[in-house]
């Protein structure tokens, strides 16, 4: 009998200590869910710069005219400015680039007859507040390890600035390879008198001219390229009046429906390759597979949206609406993309719960993302004495 008791002692006992041990780990795990939710915020104030390539006032002088300088591309036609306008907020109003053998500006720009050279396949992002990319929710960033293009495939602001120049159908055409045209463009500076001039003030070293100063300069002006004081940015940092009260039911529904899991920190962006079901642009003669052939895409910023349209990758969804219809097909498993099975597309995507009612408030804070203060100059000439900004004439 004593012994029947027992066991019933120790059962309970037992018991008692299961629960012990499961409430603190239901605790602790909703104290986890709470602390590192998704969030967003305001633009530091401040940018950072890579400790092998501090800003100087010669430096961003030089950048500024490299990068409206046409002297960098093969057919001395096109400059990044060709596709990254301040009139278009260092972006441009196309679905996807004409850069090589293009005239013309914007959505107005057509190949010259006749060509063979291909589209740009990717929509031209804006270099507005790039100096950010890679920031994290709690404002932590390493500019050296900075994410850029679509796919992500290069580091740092420095490193991308020589990209174009190398792809074919951007800026350096079909006359040189992707070797050459870099030899052939430090050459180039190194006639011109001027740029001799500006690279020893930037650089002040034996072989100033060179493919890694060129990047550098271009860079340093890029990161001056800011956008930070949005009604967004203002009303994070403490003014409560200024948004609307139906763009903070838009920031509100924003976060309530899920579009926050993809689109957070200060950029709103987690910097991420997601698999979404985008159209193909009919324009392109292959498919674009992104990041490592899997249909994977960083997620944009979604600041300064009124500059970027069209949208997506490909620029093939016109408007905010045409966008958030977009997301909303995903939620009930809709694929516009034939070569994507819907079972791949991003849970997270397909975890939203967005809905048409919900649209035009988003759309009313998205908008409150918007900064037209950033710097606008276009220098007068270019010491090239080529066209500035390319043939946009």
């Amino acid at each position: 009998m004593q012994s029947s008791k027992t066991k019933i002692f120790c059962f309970l006992i037992a018991i008692a200590f299961s629960s012990c041990k499961e409430k603190p780990n239901y605790t602790k795990a909703s104290q986890f869910k709470t602390k590192f939710q998704k969030q967003v915020g305001a633009l530091p104030l401040k940018i950072k710069h890579p400790k092998n390539n501090p800003s100087t006032t010669d430096k961003i002088e030089l950048g500024r005219l490299l990068f409206f300088d046409p002297i960098l591309s093969g057919n001395k036609d096109v400059a990044c400015a060709t596709c990254h306008h301040p009139k278009n907020g260092y972006a441009e109003f196309r679905d996807i680039s004409i850069g090589v053998n293009g005239k013309g500006f914007a959505n107005k720009r057509t190949f010259n007859q006749p060509n063979t050279i291909p589209f740009v396949k990717r929509n031209a992002h804006t270099v507005l507040n790039t100096a950010f990319n890679g920031i994290s929710t709690l404002n932590s960033y390493q500019p050296e390890e900075a994410p850029m293009f679509w796919d992500s495939r290069v580091k740092s602001l420095e490193t991308q600035a020589i990209e174009p120049i190398k792809a074919l159908e951007e800026m350096r055409g079909a006359h040189f390879t992707d070797v050459d045209i870099l030899e052939k463009v430090v050459n180039r500076l190194k006639s011109i008198p001027e740029y001799q001039k500006l690279f020893k003030k930037a650089f002040p070293e034996s072989d100033s001219i060179s493919i890694e100063n060129i990047g550098k300069a271009i860079a340093d002006f890029e990161r001056t390229l800011i956008a930070n004081n949005s009604d967004f940015d203002k009303y994070m940092r403490g003014d409560s009046t200024a948004i609307s009260l139906a763009e903070k039911e838009g920031f509100k529904i924003f976060k309530e429906v899920g579009c926050i899991n993809c689109h957070n920190g200060p950029m709103f962006s987690d910097f991420k390759m997601h698999v979404l079901s985008v159209p193909e642009n009919e324009k392109l003669d292959s498919i674009d597979r992104g990041f490592e052939n899997q249909f994977a895409f960083r997620t944009p910023t979604l600041r300064n949206l009124r500059f970027t349209a069209p949208y997506m990758h490909n620029g093939t969804l016109p408007t905010l609406e045409k966008v958030l219809e977009f997301y909303e097909d995903l939620t009930f498993k809709k694929s516009r993309n034939p070569n994507i099975n819907p079972t791949k597309i991003d849970t997270l995507a397909q975890g939203l719960t967005l809905r048409m009612k919900d649209m035009s408030l988003i759309i009313s804070f998205l908008n409150t993302l918007n900064d037209d203060g950033f710097d606008k100059t276009v220098p007068e000439s270019v010491p090239s004495g080529l066209q500035v900004g390319g043939n946009i004439d």
